[in-house]
């Protein structure tokens, strides 16, 4: 029997932390099997989830009912209310009404009916004898901060399949994140079926062995690696992740980043300063030298690639989902500076250097996209050589790309690595398995800002929202994301969505109580998540060497 107290608690213990919350004055109702579900025209995806998940969860069937049921849960939509707010309302009398100022904001506030019932609500299947769920008497109004409140997953280092990308996707609704940034291409694998280039994945999707631990490491994983989503994959994760009101902005790599394309079409490298018929999918971590070569021969390779892209990950009324990711980052320039090819390139264009040269690479899929009513992002090395027009910006380097680019007009996307890398270590020790980067703890996360105090507040309106990247070189299975991701993701979605104070003024020992109800949903959810004393032995690496970073990192 769940008592009073218990029911009232989980009002206290939202996450991320609404707007207001008013009550619980007193127990509100019971969910049970006599419990309908209205739901509004414009409601349907957050009915069919409720019925879905929820329904599944707790073992109620929420048949159809009346608008004017007294004791069933509404969905409506109330155009007073903002994009993504939502009202939830509990009383006795009225039952259970979810107001959405649009769908989006209908289902967030099913998240947040979600968390008012309890761990329980969280597991596929009824664990409890009875049908009776109470929840608390309240009124909650919620808004979120930033329209971009993104995860990059990267899933070109180690392929996670398809139904771990479907989990992610529940993960990250359960969440109110609402961008997933799918990072499928890089020098160690190419995973994304693309049918006019069949090598890009009968070769470049799979590498012969691995490195185990950061690339100074002397170890290896013997054992080849790979795979890679058919397009028909990718439909379903773009259409899971709609019914979420989720957008999946895709990445394809150019100019850098690209030996896997490069080892399956060999034409695409820099034939003029190395062999690129002995390029295999890269084994190992770091900057590759091997990169594009500037030649119209590469520029109408991937033309078709990112028209089969524009076919998987089409533009429709979500606001994100005509951008389209080229990366553009950490692109050596010694083979364009050794090649008489590109050089010729860089004179025909009347170019200053390679700089520009890769600005010109840049500007020309910015146009190219732009022409097919699409809008490219990259990571803040495209500032380089100057901004490509209409281009928004990764600012992943720190915060300077990012305050350049908002200077400039352009939009940002605030992910900055020593801030908001979950690969970054959560703990100084040597339990900590594979240790990178800084330390970045659930608290250092919770008190990061993705505006900086720099921009003035027109140039502060450029800045989406922010962005959590999980980079995948020592994350080799779905485990290891689990750990790298959470508590963390956590206190970054309440960063992205709540209206919260300067970070030094933020209550983080609030959070951390309710992170203590959370951590209970997150074991419904079966998430191998850091517990807050340290690793279990079993998620431990003992022996497989990281790249520590001892310190504060820079906040700039």
């Amino acid at each position: 029997m769940q008592s009073e107290t218990d029911i009232a608690q989980r009002a206290t213990s939202l996450l991320p932390a609404p707007r207001a919350v008013e009550g619980p004055t007193r127990r509100g109702l019971e969910l049970d099997d006599s419990t309908t579900l209205w739901a509004a025209p414009g409601t349907e995806s957050a009915e069919r989830w409720l019925r879905a998940t929820l329904g599944a969860a707790l073992g109620l069937p929420l048949r159809p009912g009346a608008p004017d049921a007294p004791d069933g849960i509404r969905l409506v939509l109330d155009e007073r209310l903002g994009a993504e707010a939502y009202r939830l309302d509990v009383t006795a009398e009225g039952g259970v009404q979810i107001r959405g100022g649009d769908p989006a904001g209908v289902f967030w506030g099913a998240q947040t009916l979600r968390q008012l019932l309890g761990p329980d609500a969280f597991r596929r299947a009824p664990v409890r004898h009875g049908n009776r769920h109470g929840l608390p008497h309240l009124r909650v109004e919620d808004a979120p901060r930033f329209p971009w409140r993104g995860l990059l997953l990267d899933v070109a280092r180690h392929f996670m399949p398809k139904d771990g990308v479907l989990r992610q996707l529940d993960l990250m609704a359960a969440h109110k994140l609402n961008v997933l940034h799918l990072h499928l291409t890089d020098d160690q694998g190419w995973r994304v079926e693309i049918r006019r280039h069949p090598r890009l994945t009968e070769v470049g999707s799979w590498r012969s062995r691995t490195k185990l631990g950061h690339r100074a490491s002397p170890l290896w994983d013997e054992r080849p690696h790979g795979g890679f989503y058919t397009q028909d994959d990718l439909r379903e994760i773009v259409a899971y992740a709609a019914e979420r009101h989720i957008t999946v902005v895709p990445e394809i790599d150019v100019p850098g980043h690209s030996q896997a394309a490069i080892a399956a079409y060999p034409e695409l490298g820099n034939t003029d300063v190395v062999d690129t018929t002995a390029l295999s999918v890269w084994d190992t971590w770091g900057v590759n030298p091997n990169v594009l070569a500037p030649t119209e021969t590469t520029l109408r390779f991937f033309e078709g690639v990112f028209e089969e892209i524009l076919e998987l990950f089409p533009a429709d009324a979500a606001r994100f989902s005509a951008f389209v990711h080229i990366g553009g980052d950490e692109c050596p320039k010694d083979q364009w500076r050794a090649s008489p090819a590109a050089q010729a390139r860089i004179a025909d264009l009347g170019l200053a250097d390679e700089d520009a040269l890769q600005s010109w690479f840049v500007r020309h899929f910015d146009s190219w996209l732009a022409a097919r009513g699409r809008r490219l992002i990259g990571w803040d090395e495209i500032l380089e050589g100057g901004l490509a027009p209409g281009a928004a910006v990764s600012s992943w380097r720190g915060y300077a790309g990012g305050i350049a680019a908002a200077r400039a007009g352009h939009d940002v996307v605030m992910c900055p690595e020593q801030q908001v890398y979950l690969d970054h270590r959560q703990a100084p020790g040597e339990d900590e398995p594979v240790p990178i980067g800084y330390v970045r703890t659930l608290e250092d996360v919770y008190r990061f800002e993705p505006v900086p105090p720099d921009l003035t507040a027109d140039q502060a309106r450029h800045v989406l929202g922010t962005q959590a990247n999980v980079w995948t070189e020592v994350m080799e299975d779905q485990g290891r994301v689990d750990y790298q991701e959470f508590p963390r993701l956590a206190a970054f979605a309440e960063v992205a969505w709540s209206d919260l104070p300067a970070p030094a003024e933020r209550d983080f020992a609030d959070f951390e109580r309710r992170m203590t109800a959370h951590y209970a949903r997150l074991d419904a959810l079966g998430v191998a998540y850091r517990p807050p004393a340290g690793p279990r032995p079993w998620q431990r690496r003992p022996g497989i060497s990281g790249r520590p970073v001892d310190g504060r990192p820079p906040n700039r």
